[in-house]
């Protein structure tokens, strides 16, 4: 690839983020990562069936609620993280002037 030129590089600045947009993209993604924490949720339950009878159920249970809980619980956290993070970003862009980059 060859070298762009200093005069087909143009400095943007993000002055803004949309809090509710950010909050919702945050919530997506957090809630697929959220999905790869199923599977370790599932094989704890699966090895809670070598434990003692008393303690088989409750770990069992804990396993698959974690496993079905997990996904959704990420995604609220991205949301309200996202939204937040957006907020206090406009805040403090508006003092400072945001973020520079170069685009061309």
């Amino acid at each position: 690839m060859s070298e762009t030129p200093p005069s087909l590089l143009t400095k943007r600045r993000i002055r803004r983020f949309n809090p509710l947009q950010l909050g919702k993209m945050l919530a997506v993604l957090y809630g697929l990562m959220g999905l790869l924490f199923v599977p370790v949720f599932l094989v704890m339950t699966a090895f809670s069936s070598q434990l003692p009878r008393s303690q088989r159920v409750g770990m069992m249970a804990l396993g698959t609620g974690f496993a079905l809980c997990a996904p959704f619980l990420y995604a609220a956290m991205g949301f309200i993280f996202g939204a937040l993070g957006a907020l206090i970003y406009n805040l403090t862009a508006k003092w400072l002037g945001g973020i520079e980059v170069e685009v061309e």
